[in-house]
C-alpha cells in the first residue's frame, strides 16, 4: 500500500484542495460526492468537468472510490488514513461539549472509580452518538483476604478482599473432584503466605514457591491455588482487567448508511470475548495522545469496518494504566471525536492520579 504522506506531497494545491472537500462532505453524509457538488464550494471556479478529472487522478491514486456506475466518489482506506494524518484540522474540544464532560465527572467525584469509568463511556458514547470502550486500570492495592467457596461440582466463587476494603468475586472452574478441606487449605496457605501484597507480588511468589512447596498441599489445592490468582493476574499482564462497552445501539441502527448489522455484531461478540483486545491496549499504549486506526489497521475492526479513536490515560507515576476511545463508522467526524476523546482521557487520568495520592 502507498505511504499516505508520500501521495500527500505529490499533489498539487487544486488536487488537496478538492481531495480534502470532498473527504469532509462524505464524513458529514455518508454519501458518495458528486463533481457537480464540488465545483460549487471550490474557491477557484472550476467547471463540474475539471472536478471529475481531477477525481479520477484521485481515484487511480488509491485515495477515493466510485461505489456505482456514474455515482460520485467516496474515500477509500488509504484515503482517509491520509486525511486524517494530513488534512484534518482538529481545534480545541467545543466549550458546550466540555461543560458537558466536566458536569458528568462532578456527578460522580465521590464515587468509586467503576462507576467513574462507567460515567466516562456512557458520556464518549452520548456525545459521539457511537459505541465508546473503557479499558478500566487494574488496582496495586495489597491483598487482605482470599477466600474460596464452593457452588457445585464445577463452579466455585473466590472472593478477594483488598486493605482498601474493596471486595471482588469471580466464578471459575475448580480441578474436578475438589474438596472442601482442599479447598480450605487453599485458602489457607494464601493467606498466610500473601496478606499484605499485590497480585502481582503473589503471582511470583507463588511461581518461586511452587516447586519447593508442592508437598505442602495436595495437588488438588496447587490448581486452585494458581487457578485463583490467574483471574486477577492475567497472566502477569500488565493490561487492565476490565472492559467497559457502552452505546453499541448506536452502531447498530439499520437506518445508519454503510452499517453492516451482521458485521458489527461479530465486532461486539469478539469485544465481549475479549479477543484480541491486549493487542488493541497494546497500539494505544505505544505514545501519548489520541491514535486513531481505521478499518483493516486493527484486526479487530476489519470485518466490520469500523473507526477506533482512542487515547491511553495514566496514574500519579504517569504510568499509563488504561484506556478510552470510541468506535464508529469510517466516516467519523474525527475533527470534532478526537478532542473529546482526548479531553475525557485526560480528564479521567486526573481522577486515578487524584485517588491514587498523586496531584
Amino acid at each position: 500500500m502507498s505511504d499516505p504522506t508520500t501521495v500527500l506531497g505529490d499533489l498539487n494545491d487544486r488536487s488537496r484542495d478538492i481531495f480534502r472537500r470532498l473527504v469532509e462532505t462524505y464524513l458529514e453524509t455518508g454519501e458518495p460526492v458528486g463533481s457537480r457538488t464540488l465545483s460549487k464550494q471550490l474557491e477557484q471556479h472550476l467547471s463540474a468537468a475539471s472536478v471529475r478529472n481531477v477525481m479520477q487522478d484521485l481515484e487511480q491514486l488509491g485515495l477515493l472510490d466510485s461505489p456505482h456506475v456514474s455515482a460520485g466518489r467516496v474515500p477509500t482506506q488509504l484515503g482517509l488514513r491520509m486525511f486524517v494524518d494530513g488534512l484534518l484540522e482538529i481545534g480545541d474540544i467545543d466549550a458546550q461539549e466540555r461543560k458537558v464532560i466536566e458536569a458528568g465527572f462532578g456527578a460522580v467525584t465521590d464515587a468509586e472509580m467503576g462507576e467513574v469509568l462507567d460515567q466516562a463511556g456512557s458520556m464518549l458514547s452520548g456525545l459521539s452518538q457511537c459505541a465508546s470502550l473503557v479499558f478500566a486500570p487494574k488496582d496495586d492495592y495489597p491483598i487482605s483476604h482470599i477466600e474460596f467457596v464452593s457452588l457445585s461440582p464445577d463452579r466455585a466463587l473466590v472472593v478477594l478482599v483488598k486493605e482498601n476494603g474493596a471486595v471482588e468475586n469471580r466464578l471459575f472452574h475448580p480441578p474436578a473432584g475438589l474438596t472442601p478441606s482442599a479447598m480450605r487449605e487453599a485458602a489457607n496457605y494464601l493467606n498466610a503466605h500473601l496478606r499484605g501484597r499485590t497480585l502481582a507480588d503473589a503471582r511470583r511468589l507463588i511461581d518461586e514457591a511452587r516447586d519447593a512447596r508442592r508437598r505442602e498441599l495436595d495437588d488438588y489445592a496447587q490448581e486452585l491455588v494458581e487457578a485463583g490468582v490467574a483471574i486477577w493476574s492475567n497472566e502477569g499482564s500488565a493490561a487492565p482487567e476490565r472492559l467497559i462497552v457502552r452505546g453499541r445501539a448506536n452502531l447498530l441502527n439499520p437506518n445508519e448508511p454503510d452499517v453492516d448489522l451482521e458485521r458489527m455484531r461479530i465486532l461486539f461478540d469478539d469485544l465481549e470475548r475479549k479477543r484480541d483486545l491486549l493487542n488493541l491496549l497494546d497500539l494505544a499504549q505505544e505514545g501519548e495522545g489520541v491514535r486513531v486506526f481505521i478499518g483493516s489497521e486493527n484486526k479487530l475492526f476489519s470485518l466490520s469496518g469500523s473507526s477506533l479513536v482512542i487515547s491511553p490515560y495514566m496514574n500519579a507515576e504517569r504510568r499509563i494504566v488504561g484506556a478510552i476511545g470510541v468506535i464508529g463508522p469510517t466516516r467519523l467526524n474525527y475533527g470534532r471525536i478526537v478532542p473529546i476523546v482526548d479531553y475525557t482521557a485526560r480528564l479521567v487520568g486526573r481522577m486515578v492520579a487524584d485517588r491514587s495520592g498523586g496531584s
